[in-house]
């Protein structure tokens, strides 16, 4: 029999198993509590070591973790602070970002250093700006693209997001009225830009047709902002009077999660084949985190990273270390979950 290690040996024993003795019947955990998504293989791999995810080529650049932060705020006295914590950590962790709604950048640069985070991004790594599909589409109306291009270029960004939320402006007391169907907005910056466009939703996701539609256009991504998070229509409702609030408030919960979302474009992907010209997903909305993250991203059948927003906003808006921590632990997660979990089919 192997003697037992002496206290030299194992320093932390004593302590350890005191710790397992007291805290033995509240780690208990019910058959029915196990996560169904996933087969825990012990037997397949040693303990990762740090920076241990394989890089990704997304975007046109190289991601050493498979995390986009997407984008949440603009136009706060915040958003100097929150951007560039979030701007660092993407550095430092090797993640895409995306910007909140630069629409204030248009036509003047009084706020612009709240935004301008290149230099401390970094060239290597993914970042974009963010612009709603109304304010893209009166610049077209107007002749105005140089405008787009100007942002794009004073933010030294790889490209625009351009949100698509009909149903926020529509509970928006402020709300923007959308003329035609974005789908022809999109379709129209796409023959003039010249920089690459991402698509995003704002906390509803998008059906099939939409996204069947979407994924025919030459664009450089599309971010689903899936139901499950920040639902923008519900908040602007409870931004809007009693009344309004009583007669639209089932209409704020219609929507699709990320999970069927991937389901969906995967199945648009098979049917569509070379028809299909976006190649690069960001998968978010209700991505609580990394357990959530690393399944969507090994389901579906695209080049996939995925986004949080106010996992990232709430620690962000603390000192730099506040956010470091949660990122950190969030990238552990994600090296073990590489490591030791497979998705069940």
């Amino acid at each position: 029999m192997k003697p037992e290690p002496t206290p030299d040996q194992d320093p932390t024993a004593v302590s350890r198993k005191k710790d397992h003795i007291e805290l033995a019947f509240r780690s208990q955990v019910e058959a029915f509590d196990m996560d169904p998504r996933f087969d825990y293989e012990p037997a397949l791999s040693a303990h990762p070591e740090p920076d241990g995810i394989p890089p990704l080529h997304f975007l046109g650049k190289t991601m050493r973790t498979p995390i986009w932060v997407s984008s949440m705020t603009g136009g706060t006295e915040l958003a100097g602070t929150i951007n560039q914590n979030l701007a660092r950590a993407c550095a430092e962790f090797g993640m895409g970002m995306g910007l909140g709604s630069c629409r204030q950048l248009l036509y003047s640069d009084e706020h612009l250093a709240d935004f301008d985070v290149r230099d401390i991004i970094g060239q290597r790594l993914p970042l974009y700006a963010n612009l709603g599909v109304a304010q893209v589409d009166a610049l077209l109306e107007r002749g105005e693209t140089d405008t787009l291009s100007a942002l794009v270029l004073k933010l030294r960004a790889d490209g625009l997001i351009v949100h698509l939320n009909p149903l926020q402006e529509a509970m928006q007391p402020e709300g923007d009225k959308f003329r035609r169907p974005p789908l022809e907005t999109l379709t129209e910056l796409l023959e003039v830009a010249d920089f690459p466009v991402l698509v995003k939703e704002v906390g509803q996701g998008m059906g099939p047709a939409s996204l069947r539609a979407l994924l025919q256009l030459p664009l450089a991504g599309l971010e689903f902002a899936a139901a499950g998070g920040t639902n923008f229509a519900k908040l602007e409702l409870l931004r809007s009077d009693p009344e309004k609030q009583q007669i639209f408030e089932r209409f704020a919960h219609v929507g699709h999660t990320a999970a069927d979302m991937v389901t969906i474009t995967n199945r648009i992907q098979e049917a569509l084949g070379d028809k299909m010209k976006v190649k690069n997903l960001i998968i978010s909305g209700g991505v609580r985190d990394f357990m959530d993250g690393y399944y969507l991203i090994r389901k579906s059948g695209f080049q996939a990273v995925y986004g949080q927003a106010s996992g990232f906003l709430k620690h962000a808006r603390e000192d730099y270390e506040t956010l470091r921590r949660y990122v950190a632990a969030q990238v552990r997660g994600l090296e073990l979950a590489y490591a030791f979990l497979r998705i069940r089919e």
